[in-house]
Protein backbone atom coordinates (compact mmCIF):
# COMPACT_ATOMS: atom_id res chain seq x y z
CA UNK A 1 0.00 0.00 0.00
CA UNK A 2 1.16 3.51 -0.85
CA UNK A 3 -0.82 6.69 -0.25
CA UNK A 4 0.05 10.19 -1.42
CA UNK A 5 -1.26 12.86 0.98
CA UNK A 6 -1.70 16.53 0.02
CA UNK A 7 -2.37 19.56 2.23
CA UNK A 8 -2.93 23.07 0.86
CA UNK A 9 -6.08 24.03 2.80
CA UNK A 10 -4.21 26.42 5.08
CA UNK A 11 -1.47 28.97 4.45
CA UNK A 12 1.11 26.22 4.02
CA UNK A 13 1.67 23.54 1.40
CA UNK A 14 2.88 20.02 2.20
CA UNK A 15 3.11 16.56 0.67
CA UNK A 16 3.61 13.16 2.29
CA UNK A 17 3.98 9.68 0.86
CA UNK A 18 3.44 6.68 3.13
CA UNK A 19 3.11 2.93 3.02
CA UNK A 20 1.32 0.76 5.57
CA UNK A 21 4.24 0.95 7.99
CA UNK A 22 6.12 4.22 7.65
CA UNK A 23 6.50 7.64 6.12
CA UNK A 24 8.51 7.48 2.90
CA UNK A 25 8.59 11.19 2.07
CA UNK A 26 7.55 14.49 3.62
CA UNK A 27 8.06 18.08 2.48
CA UNK A 28 6.63 21.34 3.81
CA UNK A 29 6.64 24.81 2.24
CA UNK A 30 5.61 27.52 4.71
CA UNK A 31 5.40 30.39 2.25
CA UNK A 32 1.95 31.94 2.32
CA UNK A 33 -0.22 31.53 -0.78
CA UNK A 34 2.46 29.62 -2.72
CA UNK A 35 0.36 26.47 -3.14
CA UNK A 36 -0.28 26.85 -6.86
CA UNK A 37 3.44 27.16 -7.57
CA UNK A 38 4.67 24.45 -5.22
CA UNK A 39 2.17 21.60 -4.98
CA UNK A 40 2.93 19.91 -8.31
CA UNK A 41 6.76 20.15 -8.02
CA UNK A 42 6.50 18.76 -4.49
CA UNK A 43 4.41 15.82 -5.70
CA UNK A 44 6.96 15.18 -8.45
CA UNK A 45 9.77 15.30 -5.88
CA UNK A 46 7.95 12.82 -3.65
CA UNK A 47 7.55 10.33 -6.49
CA UNK A 48 11.12 10.80 -7.70
CA UNK A 49 12.69 10.48 -4.26
CA UNK A 50 10.80 7.28 -3.44
CA UNK A 51 11.04 5.88 -6.97
CA UNK A 52 7.27 5.65 -7.08
CA UNK A 53 4.98 6.18 -10.05
CA UNK A 54 1.40 7.39 -9.81
CA UNK A 55 0.29 3.95 -10.99
CA UNK A 56 1.93 2.45 -7.88
CA UNK A 57 -0.32 4.41 -5.54
CA UNK A 58 -3.21 2.81 -3.68
CA UNK A 59 -5.00 6.12 -3.19
CA UNK A 60 -4.56 9.89 -2.95
CA UNK A 61 -5.55 11.62 0.29
CA UNK A 62 -6.23 15.33 0.63
CA UNK A 63 -7.42 17.86 3.17
CA UNK A 64 -10.93 18.60 1.94
CA UNK A 65 -11.48 21.58 4.23
CA UNK A 66 -12.68 23.63 5.88
CA UNK A 67 -9.92 26.16 5.50
CA UNK A 68 -8.66 28.78 3.07
CA UNK A 69 -11.15 28.92 0.19
CA UNK A 70 -8.49 28.98 -2.53
CA UNK A 71 -6.31 26.45 -0.68
CA UNK A 72 -9.16 23.96 -0.32
CA UNK A 73 -10.10 24.44 -3.96
CA UNK A 74 -6.51 23.83 -5.13
CA UNK A 75 -6.21 20.67 -3.05
CA UNK A 76 -9.44 19.19 -4.39
CA UNK A 77 -8.66 20.13 -8.00
CA UNK A 78 -5.16 18.62 -7.97
CA UNK A 79 -6.41 15.47 -6.27
CA UNK A 80 -9.26 15.04 -8.74
CA UNK A 81 -6.99 15.54 -11.74
CA UNK A 82 -4.39 13.02 -10.58
CA UNK A 83 -7.00 10.48 -9.47
CA UNK A 84 -8.98 10.67 -12.70
CA UNK A 85 -5.90 10.44 -14.89
CA UNK A 86 -4.59 7.39 -13.04
CA UNK A 87 -7.86 5.67 -12.05
CA UNK A 88 -7.14 6.03 -8.34
CA UNK A 89 -9.55 6.31 -5.39
CA UNK A 90 -9.35 9.32 -3.10
CA UNK A 91 -9.51 9.76 0.67
CA UNK A 92 -11.00 13.12 1.71
CA UNK A 93 -9.79 14.08 5.20
CA UNK A 94 -11.25 16.86 7.32
CA UNK A 95 -8.78 19.65 8.00
CA UNK A 96 -10.22 19.91 11.50
CA UNK A 97 -9.67 16.20 12.12
CA UNK A 98 -6.10 16.54 10.84
CA UNK A 99 -5.60 19.41 13.29
CA UNK A 100 -6.93 17.27 16.13
CA UNK A 101 -4.65 14.41 15.06
CA UNK A 102 -1.73 16.83 15.06
CA UNK A 103 -2.54 17.79 18.65
CA UNK A 104 -2.41 14.15 19.68
CA UNK A 105 0.74 13.43 17.68
CA UNK A 106 2.64 16.49 18.93
CA UNK A 107 1.27 16.95 22.48
CA UNK A 108 -0.57 13.69 23.28
CA UNK A 109 -3.86 15.53 23.85
CA UNK A 110 -6.65 12.90 23.91
CA UNK A 111 -9.46 15.46 23.71
CA UNK A 112 -9.35 18.74 21.78
CA UNK A 113 -11.51 21.40 20.25
CA UNK A 114 -10.05 22.14 16.80
CA UNK A 115 -10.55 25.76 15.78
CA UNK A 116 -9.59 27.45 12.51
CA UNK A 117 -9.88 31.17 11.79
CA UNK A 118 -12.66 31.58 9.21
CA UNK A 119 -12.36 35.41 8.99
CA UNK A 120 -15.36 37.72 9.26
CA UNK A 121 -15.51 37.25 13.05
CA UNK A 122 -16.15 33.51 12.67
CA UNK A 123 -14.30 30.24 13.22
CA UNK A 124 -14.55 26.67 11.98
CA UNK A 125 -14.87 24.43 15.03
CA UNK A 126 -15.24 20.76 15.96
CA UNK A 127 -14.67 18.65 19.07
CA UNK A 128 -12.60 15.44 18.91
CA UNK A 129 -11.85 12.53 21.24
CA UNK A 130 -9.16 9.88 20.78
CA UNK A 131 -10.44 6.34 20.11
CA UNK A 132 -8.82 3.00 20.94
CA UNK A 133 -6.95 2.89 17.62
CA UNK A 134 -5.21 6.25 18.14
CA UNK A 135 -7.49 8.20 15.80
CA UNK A 136 -9.21 11.44 16.77
CA UNK A 137 -12.95 10.99 16.21
CA UNK A 138 -15.49 13.76 15.66
CA UNK A 139 -17.95 14.44 18.47
CA UNK A 140 -21.03 16.11 17.02
CA UNK A 141 -20.60 18.20 13.88
CA UNK A 142 -18.15 20.55 12.21
CA UNK A 143 -19.50 24.08 12.55
CA UNK A 144 -19.02 27.64 11.32
CA UNK A 145 -19.72 29.87 14.33
CA UNK A 146 -19.25 33.42 15.54
CA UNK A 147 -16.90 33.84 18.48
CA UNK A 148 -19.64 33.91 21.11
CA UNK A 149 -21.32 30.72 19.93
CA UNK A 150 -17.94 29.04 19.41
CA UNK A 151 -16.99 29.63 23.03
CA UNK A 152 -20.19 27.88 24.05
CA UNK A 153 -19.61 24.96 21.67
CA UNK A 154 -15.97 24.34 22.67
CA UNK A 155 -15.70 21.34 24.99
CA UNK A 156 -11.98 20.64 25.29
CA UNK A 157 -8.50 22.16 24.96
CA UNK A 158 -8.49 24.75 22.17
CA UNK A 159 -5.98 24.22 19.36
CA UNK A 160 -5.50 25.77 15.91
CA UNK A 161 -5.32 29.15 14.20
CA UNK A 162 -8.63 30.26 15.70
CA UNK A 163 -7.90 29.26 19.29
CA UNK A 164 -6.55 32.67 20.32
CA UNK A 165 -9.73 34.30 19.03
CA UNK A 166 -11.70 32.42 21.68
CA UNK A 167 -9.08 32.63 24.42
CA UNK A 168 -6.75 35.65 24.45
CA UNK A 169 -4.27 33.89 26.72
CA UNK A 170 -3.31 31.54 23.87
CA UNK A 171 -0.19 32.66 22.00
CA UNK A 172 -0.83 32.95 18.26
CA UNK A 173 2.86 32.34 17.56
CA UNK A 174 2.56 28.85 19.07
CA UNK A 175 -0.36 27.87 16.84
CA UNK A 176 -0.42 24.26 15.66
CA UNK A 177 -1.02 23.79 11.93
CA UNK A 178 -2.22 20.55 10.29
CA UNK A 179 -0.05 19.31 7.45
CA UNK A 180 0.24 16.40 5.01
CA UNK A 181 1.90 14.27 7.68
CA UNK A 182 -1.29 14.36 9.74
CA UNK A 183 -3.46 13.84 6.64
CA UNK A 184 -1.34 10.78 5.83
CA UNK A 185 -1.66 9.38 9.35
CA UNK A 186 -5.44 9.46 9.09
CA UNK A 187 -5.40 8.28 5.48
CA UNK A 188 -3.40 5.17 6.40
CA UNK A 189 -6.13 4.21 8.86
CA UNK A 190 -8.86 4.71 6.23
CA UNK A 191 -6.91 3.04 3.41
CA UNK A 192 -6.32 -0.14 5.39
CA UNK A 193 -10.11 -0.45 5.65
CA UNK A 194 -10.56 0.67 2.03
CA UNK A 195 -12.55 3.69 3.16
CA UNK A 196 -12.20 5.78 0.04
CA UNK A 197 -14.31 7.25 -2.75
CA UNK A 198 -14.02 7.75 -6.49
CA UNK A 199 -12.35 10.84 -7.94
CA UNK A 200 -15.65 12.56 -8.67
CA UNK A 201 -16.28 12.70 -4.93
CA UNK A 202 -13.02 14.51 -4.18
CA UNK A 203 -15.07 17.56 -3.25
CA UNK A 204 -14.10 20.55 -1.10
CA UNK A 205 -15.95 21.31 2.12
CA UNK A 206 -16.21 25.02 2.89
CA UNK A 207 -18.94 25.04 5.60
CA UNK A 208 -19.71 28.56 4.38
CA UNK A 209 -22.16 27.96 1.53
CA UNK A 210 -21.51 31.29 -0.20
CA UNK A 211 -17.74 31.17 0.30
CA UNK A 212 -17.10 31.96 -3.35
CA UNK A 213 -18.63 35.41 -2.79
CA UNK A 214 -16.54 36.19 0.25
CA UNK A 215 -12.91 36.05 -0.85
CA UNK A 216 -12.41 39.83 -0.92
CA UNK A 217 -14.20 40.21 2.38
CA UNK A 218 -12.14 37.59 4.17
CA UNK A 219 -8.90 39.54 3.76
CA UNK A 220 -7.16 36.27 2.93
CA UNK A 221 -8.17 33.78 0.28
Amino acid sequence: MKVLALETANEQCSVSLIDEHQELFYQLDCRAKAQTQTILPMIEQALLTTQTSLEDLTAIAFSRGPGSFSGVRINAAVTQALAWANDLPVIPVSTLQALAQAAYREFQYPQVTAVLDARMQEVYLANYVLDSTGIMQLQGEECLLNYSHAKEAAQFTLIGSGAHLLDETINLQETLHPNARHIAELARHYALDQQWVSAEHALPVYLRDNAWKKISEQGKA
